[in-house]
């Protein structure tokens, strides 16, 4: 289990930085009747918003209904999925309240009437409704904000995170300096989830960790991401979060594609998902070699759509285990080959210009019996 689902908060008490928010979430709560607005909680990722729903309904009993809205896009899927039970009393007759996550994902012409039907849970729902979305300002919320109290979640204070951090370091029995914290701290720039994940990936398994770890994870750059990206596809069951990820991470589309290659059968298990997850990978290529042939640029989203969400959906469950993900085979290769293929192109280009054909041609035709040559030579 990923650390930062190990040690989310079980009490509201124990959410991090977020001490005005938490306030205004629980005066919601405490004045919310039948037919009132429902709670938008509003901020980027990892500064605790499905945190304090989760922790809270614990803490009161709660029976917790999540939806992820960037997974239920349409009217039908959204009524089919808790329009019926915002009216009914829980089996345990335990009170309700329902999340619905990421209703910033609803947007353009694929969504069929999900604002609305979400805006007519709010106002029919017997049970307290609460929304998040990391962006409140586009077009398809205003019917939802109108109807909602808007509560703003900051970034995560940095001594906030440093605290926390110390916590899991203790829990893990694992020593590391308190400067180093803080320096995963001011990377994560507010992100609590992002600066527990990078501890985990530099500590776990390790009794130690020292500034050398740190500095491994610095000279990365921002090849981390990547990682975040590959934990995104391999555990989400959202086709938006899944597309999200690539466009948030600063590598190339063709790049990405590769990574994806490399670890599928490092995290799915079972072989109908495996298969299904190459699948659709293998139809992602199809795009890839007619934008390189073509460069029909338009066709890069069918291609991202392919490689993300399709392998995202080729599972049935997420699988709640630690994975290493590995450095893609074909780009060691590539890098490796640099200085061979560089040279063995401009031989291509002197030969082109000496026959009046393409490089294509004579890569194809020409060059087998030029290295059949040097194999007999």
């Amino acid at each position: 289990m990923f650390w930062s689902k190990k040690y989310s908060p079980e009490k509201v008490s124990e959410i991090v930085g977020q001490n005005k928010p938490v306030e205004q979430f629980l005066l919601w709560y405490r004045n919310w009747k039948p037919g009132k607005k429902a709670a938008l909680l509003v901020g980027g990722p990892g500064v605790g918003k499905t945190c304090l729903v989760e922790a809270f309904a614990k803490t009161k009993n709660l029976e917790l209904i999540e939806m992820n809205a960037s997974d239920k896009r349409t009217s039908s899927q959204i009524k089919e999925s808790i329009g019926q039970s915002m009216k009914q009393q829980s089996l345990f007759k335990r009170g309700k309240i329902f999340l619905i996550d990421e209703v910033d994902g609803l947007s353009g012409r694929s969504d069929r009437g999900g604002t609305g039907e979400i805006v007519k849970i709010i106002k029919e729902s017997h049970f307290p409704v609460v929304l998040t979305a990391n962006d409140q300002w586009g077009s398809k919320l205003s019917g939802i904000k109108s109807n909602s109290k808007v509560i703003k979640f900051g970034k995560v204070h940095l001594w906030s995170m440093i605290k926390r951090l110390q916590v899991i370091c203790e829990k893990e029995d694992v020593k590391c300096h308190k400067k180093i914290l803080k320096q995963l701290a001011k990377m994560s720039e507010g992100d609590m989830r992002s600066a527990i994940n990078d501890l985990e990936s530099i500590a776990r398994g390790k009794k130690v960790v020292s500034l050398r770890d740190l500095d491994d994870l610095s000279n990365r750059e921002r090849s981390e991401d990547i990682f975040e990206t590959l934990k995104i596809i391999f555990k989400t069951k959202s086709l938006m979060a899944a597309r999200r990820s690539v466009s948030d991470v600063d590598k190339r589309p063709d790049e990405i594609f590769w990574w994806i290659e490399q670890n599928i059968a490092n995290e799915y298990e079972k072989i109908e998902e495996i298969s299904n997850a190459y699948e659709m990978l293998s139809r992602a290529d199809i795009f890839r070699g007619r934008i390189s042939r073509r460069q029909y640029w338009t066709l890069l989203k069918y291609m991202i759509d392919l490689m993300s969400g399709g392998v995202a959906l080729s599972k049935k469950e997420m699988y709640r285990k630690f994975s290493r993900y590995q450095y893609p085979d074909k780009i060691k290769y590539l890098g490796r080959t640099k200085v061979k293929r560089a040279k063995e192109m401009e031989q291509l280009l002197e030969i082109s210009e000496r026959l009046h054909c393409s490089t294509k041609k004579i890569r194809q035709e020409y060059l087998p019996y030029f290295r059949l040559e040097e194999l007999v030579d």
